[in-house]
């Protein structure tokens, strides 16, 4: 495929409100450093002079104690805790989308709902054949609260807490809600329709500050939801490690009207379906194509959603998606729940405590999420310039509409358009398209003989009828025409959809 001499945004500006990205959705995982894994979760018991088979008598106070937590916060706020029976029955971000309406959109608890889900806990085990006794990690199921909030910095928010050890919490919260709340603080008008913003005052001021994401900001927020929610600090005082779990980084390309992206859409969907392969989606993540030994699955998948449809393109982990929403925003989207797939220029130390410098995978710490914006960015940016490449008929069914509606000439007199189906109109097409009229142009002379049965002034009316279309000129103080650019490109395609198309699709029926 060639590479195209400019964007879609560059080439659709004119039909293009603004150009955004930003985080969508991200998931931070909350580790307590003195219980995270195995190990440490042994020390603390020793140092707590504790059996290891008494790791159950040591976890159910601070399970009771999340529990009455739980209640009180709620009572507190006058909300109810709602168990779920079946936590995958439904979208639980679509209950309590609706709450918000109702009890206002001021910071606090929305809603708090319990499930009986699976977990990562540890279990005492005794090896008879090594006379050991330790804890070893398992599976096994304990109750999680999920915490909805609205906090005044990233807006609706959802903090997950399981009541058994190792505790480990997961904060979601989303991008576009965030920079709500900054852009409000900065007095720049938008809207914001779900996750998506579909219009904006400032668009470069918007983009300044989506790409200002302060991790140090991010980690109190999740300090504070932490300790109001999961009170354990007393009992494991060295605190929790962040890390992300899983992101979505969102270009948005918002279009004036659906009628503007509709056309441009179907050929993107269409033509990326056939034309994307896994080392094209390699190089958008950026990665120099396919690893000779390389076991990533990937390929390329069409969904058709609630929403509107949508097409993603997967190599392993990571994902690079395109859909539509709310039919006039174009959305490019680098998703992963690996981000140390991603790897970036930086520091590492190795074990002996020498440093270096070099290409390394990026860490899982929620201070490089500055980092994984740039590179997700990058990510949507070469998928954007990659289709950008596409053919675009959907400029060609403007042009179309143009020829075939009934237009005024400068005289206010009406000229019908085109119907290419309609045996006389096609007849003139193909008379004025052939090869002799290029260099000597096209007279009422020059058609007489190319169309038996016209006369002369239905032939004058016919050229003036191209004319008001602009597909035909005339050459001034003459009375010879030649086509225009659009009348070549308008003609050839109905002769090449007459010949290759209709007549054979007649045939056959």
């Amino acid at each position: 495929m060639n590479t195209p001499t400019s964007l879609l945004t560059e080439r659709y500006q004119d039909r293009i409100t603004g150009v955004l990205g930003c985080f969508d959705r991200v998931i931070i995982s909350g580790s307590l450093v003195d219980c995270c894994h195995e190990g440490a979760m042994r020390a603390e018991l020793v140092r707590r002079q504790l059996l290891f088979f008494d790791y159950g008598k040591f976890v159910n106070p601070r399970r009771n104690r999340l529990h009455d937590t739980a209640r009180s916060i709620a009572q507190a706020e006058g909300v109810d805790v709602e168990f779920i029976q079946r936590s995958n029955s439904f979208r639980k971000e679509d209950r309590i989308a609706a709450i918000p309406a109702k009890r206002g959109t001021h910071p606090g608890l929305v809603h708090v709902l319990s499930a009986m889900e699976n977990c990562t806990c540890y279990k005492p085990w005794h090896d008879r054949k090594r006379n050991v006794t330790t804890l070893r990690a398992a599976s096994g199921r304990c109750t999680h609260y999920y915490f909805y909030v609205i906090d005044a910095d990233y807006g609706l928010c959802c903090l997950r807490v399981p009541t058994w050890a190792p505790f480990r919490l997961q904060f979601y919260f989303n991008g576009h809600q965030h920079l709500a709340a900054r852009l409000r603080r900065a007095g720049v008008d938008f809207r914001l329709q779900d996750n998506a913003f579909v219009a904006l005052g400032d668009v470069a001021r918007a983009q300044e500050l989506a790409d200002g994401l302060d991790a140090t900001d991010l980690q109190r927020c999740l300090e504070h939801w932490a300790r109001r929610c999961c009170p354990v600090l007393d009992e494991f005082p060295s605190g929790w490690h962040w890390s992300i779990m899983q992101a979505e980084d969102a270009t948005d390309i918002v279009f004036r009207s659906p009628a503007d992206l509709k056309p441009l859409y179907e050929t993107l969907t269409r033509t990326a379906i056939q034309e994307v392969k896994a080392d094209n989606v390699a190089t958008f993540l950026g990665r120099n194509g396919l690893a000779p030994a390389s076991d990533a699955e990937s390929g390329s998948r069409y969904n058709l959603l609630v929403e509107g449809t949508r097409i993603r393109h997967r190599l392993g982990q990571p994902a690079i998606r395109m859909y539509d929403k709310f039919d006039h925003v174009l959305r490019l989207e680098t998703v992963s729940s690996d981000v140390s797939f991603f790897k970036h220029f930086r520091k590492v130390v190795h074990r002996d405590g020498s440093t270096q410098m070099k290409f390394a995978p990026l860490k899982k710490t929620i201070h490089s999420l500055g980092a994984l914006r740039e590179l997700m960015a990058a990510a949507n940016h070469r998928y954007l310039k990659f289709i950008s490449g596409f053919p675009d008929p959907s400029s060609g069914s403007g042009e179309l509409d143009k020829v075939t509606r009934t237009v005024r000439d400068a005289h206010d007199r009406p000229s019908r358009g085109i119907n290419f189906f309609r045996a006389d109109d096609l007849q003139l097409v193909l008379a004025v398209l052939r090869g002799e009229h290029v260099i000597a142009g096209v007279t009422v002379r020059r058609l007489r003989p190319l169309l038996p049965g016209w006369r002369t002034g239905r032939i004058s009316r016919a050229l003036r009828r191209l004319r008001s279309h602009g597909l035909i000129r005339r050459i001034s103080h003459t009375f010879k025409y030649y086509l225009t650019s659009l009348g070549r490109r308008v003609f050839i395609a109905a002769q090449h959809r007459r010949e290759a198309t209709i007549i054979p699709a007649l045939g056959k029926a």
